[in-house]
Formats: structure tokens, C-alpha cells, sequence
């Protein structure tokens, strides 16, 4: 775009983000998600995180943007910009809705070295968002990191995730435990822990720890109805993993101890200690 035809778009530019500024304000939320620049590496949890919360993903080719003047850009953070994006659609990864290839959307991204908007045209960007109601083609970025380098490796793992939340047996959502119990086994050290657990779907889903006398104890997780010792613990960085990982709480309810003797309660408690920590952390880049 020559000088003159860039000065001749950035006041329709700079409408039209104010247009998508008012349309994200009313949206609930909205203030609390603003969008921000993102590292170039993102992990599982992050990609899981911005997938359940758009609408839709998509890879985007961005052919120009506009700086949206400071006073025009509420809750812009210290040393950022807020950009209105005009991007070309170059895949939809993930949405039900009919995408076009134009797009606009509002980015914040942090200035450079030089107190200056980064140049963002022809570089690609993997975009997590909704449709604003009422505009062809504009979209609200759902969250912190909702704009991430189209990297190979971000892409790639963006695609894995993308099909395993979309899979039919893919597990439901933990939204919390339920009840708690361990019972001792004949021989002295010898014990079973379950841990039943609340989801979104309402969906059984349980864990166990099995311990033997002379052997290291296992845990695994059912994603049913059935209690099954032959249960295994999932694989990292993978759905089951996502969900247990990076939604179970650090500590157990206290009212979710279906035993009052402190014997039992302290082994499950030891229990849900070894499951936590075979689980890992669940490590995110975004704020």
C-alpha cells in the first residue's frame, strides 16, 4: 500500500475500530479479556485454554494495520498498542460458522525497543475469537495471547489440540471433586483411594490410587461409571491430562470426605498429594 492510500484508509481504519472497540465493550467480560501480544511459543494448556473459549480459530495472513489513537483505546496497558488488524483468512482450524477471507479484528501488542507499533503485514497469526454481531468479517479476540505466531510448531500443536477437544470421546471439562475415601487393604500397607469428580457434562469420572506392600504405588483415571484398578494415568499433554492437570484444585474440599477417622483422611490426602504431583504443572506463557 503506497503512503497515500495507506493516509486515505486509516481514518475508515480507525471507524471501524471504533466500531469493534464499542461492540467488544457490551460484550460481558470484555474488559477483564482484553487481547495482548503473545511470546512465540505456546504450551498444551495454553492452546486448550483460548480453543474452549473461541468461537472459532483460525490462520490469518495480516495485510494492514492501524494504530488506534492512546484516548481512543481504553484499558490500554503501559507500553502497548492497540492495532485495528485487516488480515486475510488463509484456514479455518476450528468454528462451525462461515468465515470470509477479509477479517478485522483489535490487537494489543507490546511497543519495541524504539517505542513503536511492531509491523505486522504479511506475517501470520493464528487468531482465537468470536464474531462481533452485526459485522461481516470483524471479530473480538477472546483473551490474553488470542494472537499467536503462526509458527510451525505452534501451528502444528494448535491443529493437535484442536482435534482432540473436537473428538466425540474427548474427556468432559473437572469442575470440582465430589467425595473422597481410601480403605486399607488385609496386609499392613496395603490401601485403595477413589476420588470421584464433578464435570461439566455430568459425566462419571474417577480416579484411584492403588497402593501394595513392597511396590510403588499407581493411579490411574476412569472416564466412566466404572471404578476400574486397571485404570492408567494419561499421557501428558493431552486431553485427560489438560483436564485433571490444570483444573484440579490444590487442596481437597472438606466436604468432600466421605470419612471422618484421620487415618483415612490423612491417606487421601497423601494420595491426592501423588496424583498432583505425577500430573505435573500445568505450565502456561499467557497472563
Amino acid at each position: 500500500m503506497s503512503e497515500s492510500s495507506h493516509d486515505r484508509a486509516l481514518p475508515r481504519a480507525r471507524a471501524l475500530a471504533a466500531a469493534i472497540l464499542l461492540a467488544c465493550a457490551a460484550a460481558p467480560g470484555a474488559a477483564q479479556d482484553r487481547p495482548v501480544a503473545s511470546p512465540p511459543g505456546a504450551t498444551y494448556a495454553d492452546l486448550a485454554d483460548l480453543t474452549e473459549a473461541a468461537a472459532l480459530v483460525a490462520l490469518v495472513e495480516v495485510r494492514d494495520q492501524a494504530e488506534v489513537e492512546p484516548e481512543r483505546a481504553p484499558g490500554l496497558a503501559p507500553g502497548h498498542a492497540r492495532l485495528y488488524v485487516e488480515a486475510r483468512t488463509l484456514a479455518l482450524l476450528a468454528g462451525r460458522s462461515a468465515l470470509g477471507e477479509s477479517l478485522a479484528y483489535l490487537a494489543d501488542v507490546p511497543l519495541d525497543a524504539k517505542g513503536k507499533a511492531p509491523k505486522l503485514r504479511k506475517q501470520r497469526f493464528l487468531v482465537f475469537a468470536d464474531p462481533v454481531a452485526g459485522r461481516a468479517g470483524a471479530l473480538q479476540l477472546v483473551g490474553p495471547m488470542a494472537q499467536l505466531s503462526a509458527t510451525p510448531e505452534n501451528e502444528q500443536l494448535a491443529r493437535t489440540v484442536i482435534a482432540a477437544l473436537a473428538a466425540p470421546d474427548a474427556p468432559p471439562a473437572v469442575t470440582g471433586i465430589r467425595e473422597v475415601m481410601s480403605v486399607p487393604g488385609n496386609l499392613a500397607g496395603e490401601s485403595e483411594t477413589q476420588l470421584f469428580l464433578d464435570t461439566a457434562t455430568g459425566q462419571p469420572v474417577s480416579l484411584s490410587v492403588v497402593r501394595r506392600p513392597g511396590m510403588d504405588p499407581t493411579w490411574g483415571v476412569s472416564w466412566s461409571e466404572i471404578v476400574d484398578q486397571s485404570a492408567r494415568a494419561p499421557e501428558l499433554r493431552t486431553v485427560a491430562w489438560y483436564r485433571l492437570a490444570c483444573f484440579l484444585p490444590p487442596q481437597l474440599p472438606a466436604d468432600a470426605f466421605l470419612q471422618q477417622d484421620q487415618a483415612s483422611r490423612r491417606q487421601v490426602e497423601a494420595d491426592y498429594g501423588f496424583i498432583l504431583e505425577q500430573l505435573g504443572a500445568c505450565r502456561r506463557t499467557r497472563a
